[in-house]
Protein backbone atom coordinates (compact mmCIF):
# COMPACT_ATOMS: atom_id res chain seq x y z
CA UNK A 1 0.00 0.00 0.00
CA UNK A 2 1.26 3.37 -0.74
CA UNK A 3 1.89 5.56 2.33
CA UNK A 4 4.24 8.47 1.08
CA UNK A 5 2.17 11.52 -0.45
CA UNK A 6 4.13 10.90 -4.02
CA UNK A 7 3.41 6.97 -4.34
CA UNK A 8 -0.26 7.50 -3.52
CA UNK A 9 -0.28 10.24 -6.71
CA UNK A 10 1.38 7.52 -8.83
CA UNK A 11 -1.11 5.05 -8.15
CA UNK A 12 -3.86 7.61 -9.32
CA UNK A 13 -1.92 8.27 -12.15
CA UNK A 14 -1.56 4.82 -12.25
CA UNK A 15 -5.17 3.68 -12.41
CA UNK A 16 -6.14 6.59 -14.95
CA UNK A 17 -3.47 5.88 -17.33
CA UNK A 18 -4.71 2.12 -17.51
CA UNK A 19 -8.04 2.81 -17.80
CA UNK A 20 -6.84 4.80 -20.78
CA UNK A 21 -5.12 2.49 -22.17
CA UNK A 22 -7.38 -0.26 -21.59
CA UNK A 23 -9.68 2.04 -23.81
CA UNK A 24 -7.24 1.91 -26.71
CA UNK A 25 -6.17 -1.67 -26.79
CA UNK A 26 -10.06 -1.76 -27.06
CA UNK A 27 -10.34 0.56 -30.16
CA UNK A 28 -7.73 -1.07 -32.05
CA UNK A 29 -9.21 -4.81 -31.43
CA UNK A 30 -12.00 -3.05 -32.86
CA UNK A 31 -10.57 -2.06 -35.92
CA UNK A 32 -8.90 -5.26 -36.18
CA UNK A 33 -12.07 -7.12 -36.08
CA UNK A 34 -13.52 -4.73 -39.03
CA UNK A 35 -11.02 -6.30 -41.23
CA UNK A 36 -11.51 -9.44 -40.26
CA UNK A 37 -15.17 -9.60 -40.69
CA UNK A 38 -14.74 -7.84 -44.16
CA UNK A 39 -12.21 -10.34 -45.34
CA UNK A 40 -14.72 -13.20 -44.34
CA UNK A 41 -16.87 -11.59 -46.39
CA UNK A 42 -15.04 -11.36 -49.01
CA UNK A 43 -15.80 -7.86 -50.17
CA UNK A 44 -12.55 -6.55 -51.52
CA UNK A 45 -12.97 -2.76 -51.27
CA UNK A 46 -14.70 -2.56 -47.62
CA UNK A 47 -11.45 -4.54 -46.44
CA UNK A 48 -9.13 -2.03 -48.06
CA UNK A 49 -10.88 0.23 -46.52
CA UNK A 50 -10.94 -1.26 -42.97
CA UNK A 51 -7.39 -2.81 -43.21
CA UNK A 52 -6.28 1.64 -44.44
CA UNK A 53 -8.48 2.43 -41.23
CA UNK A 54 -6.57 -0.13 -38.70
CA UNK A 55 -3.48 0.60 -39.84
CA UNK A 56 -3.18 4.21 -38.99
CA UNK A 57 -5.31 3.20 -35.28
CA UNK A 58 -2.21 0.62 -34.84
CA UNK A 59 0.26 2.94 -35.44
CA UNK A 60 -1.54 5.61 -33.07
CA UNK A 61 -1.18 2.64 -30.75
CA UNK A 62 2.29 2.24 -30.82
CA UNK A 63 2.96 5.74 -30.54
CA UNK A 64 1.33 6.18 -27.61
CA UNK A 65 2.80 3.08 -26.25
CA UNK A 66 0.01 0.77 -25.62
CA UNK A 67 1.47 -1.95 -28.79
CA UNK A 68 5.11 -2.77 -29.54
CA UNK A 69 6.27 -1.77 -32.93
CA UNK A 70 6.66 -4.95 -34.10
CA UNK A 71 3.67 -6.38 -32.82
CA UNK A 72 2.22 -3.94 -34.97
CA UNK A 73 4.26 -4.16 -38.03
CA UNK A 74 3.11 -7.94 -37.73
CA UNK A 75 -0.30 -7.54 -37.66
CA UNK A 76 -0.63 -5.10 -40.27
CA UNK A 77 1.47 -7.52 -42.28
CA UNK A 78 -0.83 -10.24 -41.82
CA UNK A 79 -3.48 -8.58 -42.31
CA UNK A 80 -2.66 -6.91 -45.56
CA UNK A 81 -1.48 -10.14 -47.06
CA UNK A 82 -5.00 -11.78 -46.44
CA UNK A 83 -6.22 -8.57 -47.58
CA UNK A 84 -4.51 -8.71 -51.06
CA UNK A 85 -5.90 -12.49 -51.36
CA UNK A 86 -9.00 -11.98 -51.34
CA UNK A 87 -8.37 -8.96 -54.12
Amino acid sequence: MANSPQAKKRARQTERRTEVNKARRSRIRTFLRTVEEAITGGDSSVAKDALKAAQSELMRGVSKGVMHKNTAARKMSRLSSRVKAIG
